[in-house]
């Protein structure tokens, strides 16, 4: 299940993260951080999954 949430985090990083831990702090962050830069979304997405 990891694999899809990378691939998703990948493709849009916002619903990897919103697949991880729902409508939390950490979702917010990761759509801030994608509005400002696909990048550091991508990175904060792949952190959030690869940390739980």
């Amino acid at each position: 299940m990891d694999l899809i949430r990378i691939i998703c985090a990948i493709i849009l990083p916002p619903l990897g993260v919103f697949l991880q831990v729902g409508l939390g702090g950490a979702f917010w962050l990761n759509i801030l951080l994608t509005i400002l830069g696909y990048i550091p979304g991508i990175i904060h997405a792949v952190w959030i999954i690869a940390r739980r």
